[in-house]
């Protein structure tokens, strides 16, 4: 006899329903059992004292970030390599620093020195310095390092820069980093808005001469470009200057002429 299909359809349905409803139940469980998990791995790390935690998705790293910097209460020391940041970034950063720099809070802060050609960058640098942060750039730095009260560190992770990174409560691995920061500090020249408005020649001076040694090193204009944090035609401008200049017919022959005629040891011998 013929038979409604909604009715078929519901006898059919009830069986594949109720697997369903018994795989939700499963689920549940599974996840409340691993959520209890987490919390003792949790403590377990805390009570054995692992000090590295690994920060996965750029949101996570952002909010991570956000939330151990608006807690800083004595100091900050940030090394940001990779040329001028994006006016988004600064816009997002400057009331967050001045709020901090209002509570007291010291901020040490290195950049490059391609940083003294990118507006937006002088602008939020004269804003924080009106209120007591120190800026200081030199040509290259190590990597990103974000330090907050000497307590809390972040550094890139791997594979992707911009989806992982770590943050570091060891203070042997902490104490580490901020001499490498202090290094770096000790070795770069101030920055102020009066200053730059027109680039010095000896920081000009600097960058080229960092670019040369780094093409007689082997580099690409790439590789050159990403650690100078400038612009690849930049630095392929500079490098076809020199190479005219010197008569040089291949990249190889470029890098044991500046060798050969030691350009890099004569504080005259750069090419403008």
């Amino acid at each position: 006899m013929p038979v409604p299909p909604g009715i078929a359809e519901a006898e059919l349905a009830r069986s594949v329903e109720r697997d369903i409803e018994r795989r939700q139940k499963e689920l549940s469980a599974l996840r409340a059992s691993f959520l209890a998990a987490e919390s003792l791995y949790r403590h377990a790390q805390e009570d054995s004292g692992v000090p590295i935690e690994s920060l996965n998705g750029a949101e996570v790293i952002s909010q991570s970030l956000r939330l151990a910097v608006d807690g800083c209460k004595e100091e900050l020391l940030t090394a940001q390599p990779g040329g001028g940041r994006s006016p988004d970034l600064l816009a997002e950063a400057l009331p967050r620093d001045l709020a901090l720099l209002q509570r007291g809070v010291r901020q040490r802060t290195l950049y490059q020195h391609s940083v003294r050609w990118h507006r937006p960058t002088l602008a939020y640098i004269e804003r924080v310095s009106a209120e007591g942060a120190q800026v200081r750039t030199l040509d290259e730095i190590f990597e990103r390092v974000i330090v907050c009260d000497r307590t809390l560190a972040f550094i890139p992770g791997i594979p992707d820069r911009s989806t992982s990174a770590l943050a570091i409560r060891h203070p042997g691995a902490i104490a580490f980093l901020i001499k490498i920061f202090d290094h770096m500090w000790e070795r770069a020249q101030p920055i102020s808005s009066e200053m730059d408005q027109h680039a010095p020649d000896l920081l000009a001076d600097s960058v080229r001469r960092t670019m040369l040694r780094m093409v007689v090193t082997g580099h690409t204009d790439e590789s050159v470009a990403a650690r100078l944090g400038v612009s690849s035609r930049t630095v392929s401008a500079h490098i076809k200057k020199v190479s005219e200049a010197l008569g040089s017919r291949s990249r190889a022959e470029l890098g044991y002429l500046i060798s050969q005629r030691r350009l890099l040891e004569r504080e005259d011998a750069l090419i403008h």
